[in-house]
């Protein structure tokens, strides 16, 4: 840019003395904004690298939820019933709908997981185990409608030597809540 003298004086112009001496920097609402950056990023890195290298190991109801979350959206997406079931040899949960399959492994659990669907139906076959009345009539796979609900049942979790059930209501596909009775 050819900067203009004032008639030829050789002195030049307010302007062009202005322009001549302005030097580029960044505004201090753009350092800010690159430090705030900078600490979003490094602060998503650094949960997830702790994430990693973590000993935690998923719960085996996380797992199941999971599978059942896949299934229950599979049903929904292919309007297809889905079933659900758990492979003893590979130790992994298995829904498929005659089209897709997908799988969720008890591995990272870190122990041994063996998981059994019970009938949840009035009348069936009850046992007393523990103070605790259970079913024992087990179902081979439970079934996810493409509705959102699914067959009712219980999944009884084992690893080692404990054993817990959670059951499932069909109607949200969700767990049913214990009712407990205070004592106050």
């Amino acid at each position: 840019m050819a900067l203009r003298t004032t008639l030829g004086t050789g002195r030049f112009s307010p302007v062009a003395r202005v322009l001549a001496t302005k030097t580029r920097a960044f505004t201090l609402l753009e350092i800010l904004l690159v430090i705030v950056l900078v600490g979003l990023i490094g602060g998503v890195l650094a949960a997830g690298v702790g994430h990693v290298f973590s000993n935690e190991h998923p719960a085996p109801e996380d797992v199941f939820w999971q599978a059942c979350r896949s299934a229950q959206k599979l049903a929904s997406f292919s309007e297809r019933d889905t079933s659900l079931s758990f492979d003893r040899k590979e130790r992994k949960l298995v829904w498929n709908n005659g089209l897709e399959t997908g799988t969720a492994s008890f591995d990272a659990t870190g122990s041994e997981v063996s998981v059994q669907f019970l009938q949840a139906v009035k009348g069936g076959s009850l046992i007393l185990i523990a103070g605790q009345v259970v079913e024992t009539q087990e179902v081979p796979r439970v079934v996810f409608y493409p509705d959102g609900t699914c067959t009712a049942f219980r999944a009884q979790f084992r690893t080692g030597a404990t054993a817990w059930q959670l059951a499932i209501d069909p109607w949200t596909c969700a767990q049913v809540l214990e009712k407990t009775e205070d004592k106050t």
